[in-house]
């Protein structure tokens, strides 16, 4: 799905999407290879223009999507419809939007000089994203989410001489928690039942019981693996995220999506399942190849294409601080992306309406992956490619104009990631044919 929501910047800032004269946002929903295409809305193309205004990294403007079955439709409505200004203060403040998006989205975003915290709100399942550095030292926000005595930490061999040891002291200060550790092969390759079985094998012979809490260490991968393993056994363990790259930060430790993958497809088997929290030690990044940290962009520049116009110009204007590792750029890029994740997470928990638009580039990209095997591209460059892929569709349509497919390539290449198929798949396609 390609779409472009309108935002208003805080009073301080105006940007050209806050005119009364704004084109309406437009989505396309890509449901298969097979290009099955739903329209989600009707009205002009959205054009670059719209996205052109400059931001102030300092103002955090808002797009929050309603919760109901009709949350598309309304955040596509006619040109007469303005959206309420949305801001996000320093220190501790809440969300200001729409009574309708208030309804759905309670995403409270506290900021001091160390810490910022994103609460994911879902209920009696709501649980904090904590962002800053050095937080594998923060005995006192790991350990209150740890529910019980047994600790299980699952890692993979590549993060654990990197971070287990930190971890683990960071657990065990006070002596209140008995810790077991299961270190698996890193790579998308082996996110498998299989491999998974290792994970379920070591809670057994620990005897590991209901109210013990599962720890995933390390990237999207992890995270996924041990998501789903802490929801199988015993029918449901405690479950904690520490993300060690971009693409887990960013992205896949927030929203409870958990599983591995099939020789059929990517992610086939697994479930929602939340974890207690999500803690992003920005620091743990600064040990990540270039090719990895390129990766992760990619779904930080989605989240600018399908929600937040103001960060996508962001990052046109502050991609080479991220690729030279800007700490404060990337404070801003993650908290920016988690709240745009946690607000889609609250509206539409399990995907059933306007979480879809989080899949951008994902339909092609998952086939990327299929096709060529699993962890021959990274995940985030099968999704850049299949970005581009999506955008050029939905210029082709009609829906986008050219300056904006333009632009998204070009951020994408900046970013140095792929924006096309490999060629394996690009003549696999022309023999299909």
């Amino acid at each position: 799905m390609v779409s472009l929501c309108r935002t208003r910047q805080a009073p301080s800032t105006a940007v050209a999407t806050t005119q009364s004269n704004s084109v309406p946002p437009c989505c396309v929903q890509l449901l298969s290879l097979g290009m099955q295409i739903n329209s989600a809305c009707s009205g002009a193309p959205v054009t670059a223009k719209n996205v052109s205004a400059p931001v102030r990294p300092s103002v955090l403007p808002r797009c929050l999507a309603a919760s109901d079955a009709h949350a598309v439709s309304r955040l596509c409505s006619s040109n007469k419809q303005q959206q309420q200004p949305c801001s996000l203060r320093h220190r501790r403040t809440a969300c200001v939007c729409s009574a309708a998006s208030a309804r759905a989205v309670h995403s409270v975003a506290i900021q001091t000089e160390t810490l910022q915290t994103v609460n994911v709100s879902l209920g009696n399942r709501s649980y904090p994203i904590y962002i800053g550095r050095g937080l594998l030292n923060r005995s006192d926000l790991l350990q209150q989410h740890i529910l019980g005595k047994k600790v299980l930490v699952v890692t993979n061999e590549t993060v654990a001489p990197l971070y287990l040891e930190r971890c683990l002291q960071t657990i065990k200060a006070g002596g209140k928690h008995d810790v077991e550790v299961v270190s698996l092969p890193d790579g998308e390759q082996y996110k498998s039942l299989e491999v998974l079985q290792q994970v379920w094998d070591k809670a057994l012979q620990s005897r590991l019981d209901r109210n013990s809490t599962f720890i995933a260490l390390g990237g999207g991968v992890i995270g996924d693996m041990c998501g789903f393993a802490a929801a199988a056994y015993q029918r449901g363990v405690h479950f904690i995220q520490v993300p060690t790259t971009v693409m887990a930060t960013v992205d896949s430790s927030v929203g409870g999506k958990t599983g591995v993958n099939h020789p059929l497809g990517k992610n086939m088997i697994g479930a929602f399942y939340q974890p207690q929290c999500v803690l992003i030690d920005t620091d743990t990044l600064n040990t990540l190849p270039d090719r990895e940290l390129a990766s992760g962009i990619s779904e930080i520049i989605k989240y600018g294409l399908i929600r937040d116009a103001p960060l996508f110009q962001w990052l046109e204007q502050n991609m080479d601080r991220l690729l030279q590792r800007d700490a404060e750029a990337w404070m801003y890029a993650i908290q920016q992306s988690c709240l745009n994740k946690a607000a889609v997470v609250a509206a539409d928990e399990r995907e059933g309406g306007v979480r879809a638009t989080l899949n951008l580039g994902h339909t092609f990209g998952h086939a990327i992956e299929t096709g060529q095997g699993y962890g021959v591209w990274l995940h985030g460059e099968a999704v850049a490619a299949g970005t581009v892929m999506a955008a050029d569709m939905s210029h082709r349509l009609g829906w986008i104009d050219q300056e904006l497919l333009d632009r998204t390539r070009h951020l994408l290449e900046r970013a140095k990631l792929p924006i096309a198929p490999p060629q394996v798949c690009s003549e696999a396609s022309r023999h299909n044919t």
